[in-house]
């Protein structure tokens, strides 16, 4: 327990100093983002016009924002270790009273009322595998029959040639970015952070947990969508 919660604050520290610039330097740090985000966003379909929304390690609400363009009367909850994170996505939903905040450690959330939506960007790699395993049957737990969950994140080659291949065509893009030296430095060392499994080890936990139509939906070296849905029956 005091090895997760240590790994918690590190996480919360590290992110909680890089919000301030963490925005800018996404399309630089993920070669994929237009489309990594545009397909997990295309994903997030709902039979309701106002859906409630669940985005987990929320960080500024990148992600989330896509939906809400998406589905302007949405019920948005984001929830996040790092304060100075949801500051930033306090100041982009600023004016929409549809937002709640939530800082918290989201590896245990269980929610009061389901969602139609549950969705994660770039965070659940942090999670042990015994934490991930938990969150996907608790996300399952916090949907409403016939939502989805749609993780958009990285993942473990699933052998060590593959994931060095991932690993070494990351560094080669990050540091044609335009990145500065100190920058790129500091991108490295919030690797440090990553706790990846590999991919086909995630899918089997989400069908596990509950989950139907489970597929790996967009896949870029380690980064990748998966989807899973709440069966309507």
């Amino acid at each position: 327990m005091e090895n997760i919660v240590h790994a918690n604050q590190h996480v919360r520290s590290t992110f909680n100093e890089t919000a301030a610039v963490y925005d800018q330097q996404r399309r630089k740090l993920i070669p994929c983002f237009d489309d990594f985000y545009g397909v997990a966003a295309s994903l997030a379909d709902s039979r309701h016009d106002a859906p409630r929304i669940l985005d987990l390690g929320a960080g500024t609400g990148l992600f989330a924002s896509l939906l809400a363009q998406r589905y302007p009367n949405a019920s948005l909850t984001l929830i996040d270790l790092a304060d100075n994170m949801l500051d930033v996505a306090r100041a982009r939903f600023d004016g929409n009273p549809n937002v709640e905040y939530v800082c918290a450690d989201y590896t245990n959330f269980i929610a009061a009322d389901k969602y139609d939506i549950v969705i994660s960007g770039l965070s659940i790699h942090h999670l042990s595998d015994a934490d991930k395993v938990q969150l996907y049957k608790n996300s399952y737990a916090n949907l409403r029959e016939g939502g989805v969950f749609i993780n958009a994140d990285q993942v473990l080659g699933h052998t060590p040639f593959i994931d060095e291949r991932y690993k070494s065509d990351w560094r080669g893009k990050v540091e044609a970015s335009g990145l500065t030296e100190a920058e790129i430095a500091a991108a490295y060392e919030r690797t440090k952070l990553d706790r990846m499994t590999d991919l086909a080890s995630q899918l089997s936990w989400l069908t596990q947990a509950g989950f139907e139509d489970v597929d790996c939906v967009y896949k870029y070296f380690n980064f990748v969508v998966m989807f899973g849905r709440k069966s309507a029956e």
